[in-house]
């Protein structure tokens, strides 16, 4: 049988609204869109390279929190509020997903939560815990 559980961290920033950072089962990680916030001071950086850090140093820990990493994503969804940002953004994304990257779908946005450059989601098979 499988069961869902919710997945909460410190180390990301907190969800915008009522969902979770990730919920798991036994096998998957459903990492929610990590905004760009600093979970220590709880802004948002400028420019799209930072952001994109940021939105990736969240996923980590979220994807951590749940037993999981990036060598085990098989699927990400990246929003970009311009798609004229994709060659920094994917610049950057590389640099965190190496030589045997996931699965990922790039989509251009009007608007992102507290009027961010970009959110990334992903799904992750558990490879911990």
């Amino acid at each position: 049988m499988t069961t869902k559980s919710l997945v909460s961290t410190e180390k990301a920033a907190p969800a915008a609204g009522p969902y979770s950072q990730a919920t798991r089962t036994e096998q998957l990680v459903f990492a929610s869109g990590q905004l760009p916030i600093d979970p220590a001071s709880g802004q948002i950086p400028e420019g799209i390279e930072q952001q994109t850090r940021q939105s990736l140093a969240n996923l980590s820990a979220v994807l951590a929190a749940g037993g999981a990493s990036f060598a085990s994503v098989l699927k990400t969804t990246v929003f970009l509020k311009d798609m004229n940002d994709f060659a920094s953004m994917n610049a950057i994304y590389a640099d965190f997903f190496g030589e045997a990257p996931p699965a990922r779908s790039t989509i251009e946005v009007a608007r992102l939560p507290k009027d961010a450059l970009v959110e990334i989601e992903a799904i992750a098979l558990r490879t911990e815990g």
